[in-house]
């Protein structure tokens, strides 16, 4: 269904040796198991590192999609499943990242400096996947289970299984950042998140 040529396929989990050697407009092909948090699970991630509680779930070497998925129609293994704004989690994820060893972030839209430096810091790329192919990206899910929140509906943690779910390096961990303008400082704030 999406075209392979010129994408890099990878397999969860990540490694360190593996992100560094990406760039910024490298397509990517994702296999393996993504982990799903949005808004709602991220508060209660801080909550945990908050009270000093271990996460509910391992992160290390993982990739976090942004995401909040419908429910599954008949024969499907779930339903929509499009990117989230990812600038919604901004003032969660460096902290995120110092404490739990995440390789990749999934979503659409640019992040924040304190994002970017953080990627850099932490040996972690920044994943865009289209939005408005919400229904075509749920055709690369192969199996999704709540593992942790099951309270917060479609804002609970899933474990995606996942065939060649495709991706395009929008900030990798060496400052490339597709979004940034012709200064580092300058990055696009007002254009389209479809990407």
């Amino acid at each position: 269904m999406w075209s392979s040529m010129d994408a890099r396929a990878l397999t969860t989990p990540l490694d360190a040796a593996t992100i560094r050697s990406l760039h910024a407009g490298d397509m990517v092909h994702i296999s393996g198991q993504l982990i799903t948090a949005r808004d709602a699970a991220h508060r209660r991630l801080m909550e945990c590192l908050d009270q000093g509680l271990p996460l509910p779930v391992d992160l290390a070497g993982q990739a976090l999609y942004y995401v909040g998925p419908t429910p599954a129609p008949p024969g499907r293994a779930i339903g929509s499943a499009g990117p989230t704004t990812s600038g919604r989690m901004d003032s969660y994820t460096p902290r995120l990242l110092a404490a739990t060893g995440l390789r990749a972030l999934i979503g659409k839209g640019p992040r924040s400096m304190a994002v970017v430096d953080a990627l850099g810091a932490h040996d972690c790329v920044y994943l865009a996947a289209t939005g408005g192919a919400a229904a075509l990206l749920a055709e690369c899910i192969t199996s999704a289970t709540v593992i942790s929140y099951p309270d917060l509906g479609p804002e609970a943690i899933h474990l995606l299984t996942v065939k060649d779910f495709p991706t395009v390096v929008a900030i990798d961990c060496h400052g490339g950042n597709l979004y940034r303008n012709d200064s580092r400082d300058d990055l696009c704030s007002t254009g389209s998140t479809s990407l």
